[in-house]
């Protein structure tokens, strides 16, 4: 695949929470995370995280730290974030479980995806399901 290295993705979506501490416990909890790395900041806040799902990743971090990449994102908006799972409906129910907001059930859809749709707790929305972009070289 194009882009690929051994198989590791090359593109990792970032976001930043008011509350980082809280996002990690959510991601993990409720969407089946894999928590990689945490570092913490002077202060306490989440400098840097690696959450892993199936072979992606994201990295979060604390809003308001004053880096580079908090100043950039100060009026950016809020990002959305697709993830292919195997279980969709198992996927939800442990959402549900853990409290998560769900905007969308698991749903068929038209192009032979199931799948369904979450805010976090910050806002951001999350898709899961079983589609996979094919790569083409």
């Amino acid at each position: 695949m194009p882009g690929m290295d051994g198989g590791r993705p090359s593109v990792f979506p970032t976001l930043l929470y008011a509350d980082a501490e809280a996002a990690v416990r959510q991601l993990t909890q409720a969407f089946g995370f894999t928590e990689l790395a945490l570092y913490e900041g002077e202060d306490g806040s989440v400098a840097h995280a690696e959450l892993a799902q199936g072979n992606g990743a994201i990295m979060l971090g604390s809003k308001g730290t004053g880096s580079r990449f908090d100043e950039a994102m100060t009026n950016a908006g809020t990002t959305g974030v697709y993830v292919v799972v195997d279980d969709v409906d198992a996927h939800h129910r442990r959402a549900v479980e853990h409290g998560a907001e769900i905007l969308m059930p698991p749903t068929d859809q038209d192009y032979g995806s199931r799948d369904y749709m979450a805010r976090d707790l910050e806002g951001n929305i999350w898709s899961f399901g079983t589609y996979t972009p094919e790569f083409r070289a």
